[in-house]
C-alpha cells in the first residue's frame, strides 16, 4: 500500500478523472475526500465504493472558488481523517467560444474553477502541511496549457497559469517539506471529451496530433496521480508530468 496511512483532498472527484484518482488512491491505502459542487448521487457513490475498500470516505459540497467553502472542506477533512497529507486540484469545466466572441462571465468561470480555486485550496490546506511538516500538491494542467487551444482561450490560459503559479508554491512550500506539481493531461475518456471523441471530423483532428493514436483512459492517468503522492516522489517538485500520449510533443 503507497499511501496507506494518509489522507487526500481531491477536488471535482464525484465523476471524471477525479473519480478516478480518488479510487486509485483508496486502492493504495489512503482514506480520501469526494468534492463536488453538483453531482451529489455520484459523489455519494464514490464515497461507498471508498468505504467499501476499508478506507474512510466523505462526500463534501463546496465550490472551490469560493474562500469559505474551500476552507470548510479542508477543516472537515482534518476532522475526519484526523490529518491531510495529499491535495489534488482537479475541480474545472469549459466554457468554449471564440475570443471576439467570449463573454467577461465565461472568462471568469472558467479563470476561477481552474486558477483561482487551486490557489483557495493550497491555501487553505497550508497549516495542516506546516503542522505536519509534510504535503503533497497535485495540481491538473492540460495540454491546452502548453501549447494553446482554439475556442478555449480561457481554458488554455488557466491551465497555463498553473504551470507557473505551482512553481511558485514548490519554492515557498520546500521549507516545510510540501512537494507540489502538476500533471498535464491530454484527452481522457471521460463525459467533458465525449464531444471531441464522438464527432468524428474532430476525433481525426485531435488523434492526428496524439502520437500513440489513442485517447486516454483512467489506467493510463491514475498511476502517475499515485507516484506523485507517494513517498516515491519525496525529491520531486516544482515539475511537470505530461500524460498525454505525445500530444504536447507536437
Amino acid at each position: 500500500m503507497r499511501l496507506a496511512g494518509r489522507a487526500a483532498v481531491v477536488t471535482g472527484s464525484s465523476r471524471g478523472v477525479g473519480r478516478n484518482v480518488a479510487l486509485a488512491f483508496a486502492r493504495e491505502g489512503a482514506d480520501v475526500l469526494i468534492n463536488y459542487s453538483s453531482s451529489e448521487a455520484p459523489a455519494l457513490e464514490a464515497v461507498e465504493e471508498i468505504k467499501a475498500m476499508g478506507r474512510k470516505s466523505l462526500a463534501v459540497k463546496a465550490d472551490v472558488a469560493v474562500k469559505s467553502e474551500v476552507e470548510a472542506m479542508m477543516s472537515a477533512a482534518k476532522e475526519h481523517f484526523g490529518r491531510l497529507d495529499i491535495l489534488v486540484n482537479n475541480a474545472g469545466f469549459t466554457r468554449p467560444s471564440m475570443l471576439n466572441k467570449m463573454s467577461e462571465s465565461d472568462w471568469d468561470a472558467v479563470l476561477n474553477a481552474h486558477l483561482k480555486g487551486p490557489f483557495l485550496c493550497i491555501q487553505a490546506a497550508f497549516n495542516y502541511f506546516k503542522e505536519q511538516n509534510y504535503g503533497k500538491v497535485i495540481n491538473v494542467s492540460s495540454v491546452a496549457g502548453l501549447v494553446g487551444t482554439v475556442g478555449q482561450v480561457n481554458y488554455a490560459a488557466a491551465k497555463g497559469g498553473i504551470l507557473s503559479f505551482t512553481k511558485s508554491v514548490a519554492r515557498e512550500f520546500a521549507r516545510y517539506n510540501v512537494c507540489a506539481n502538476v500533471i498535464s493531461l491530454g484527452i481522457v475518456e471521460t463525459d467533458m471529451t465525449e464531444k471531441i471523441r464522438s464527432d468524428e471530423k474532430l476525433k481525426e483532428i485531435y488523434m492526428n496530433r496524439i502520437l500513440l493514436k489513442r485517447f486516454g483512459t483512467s489506467d493510463d492517468i491514475s498511476p502517475a496521480f499515485v507516484f506523485l503522492a507517494s513517498s516515491e516522489s519525496d525529491y520531486i517538485t516544482g515539475q511537470v508530468l505530461c500524460v498525454d500520449g505525445g500530444y504536447g510533443m507536437i
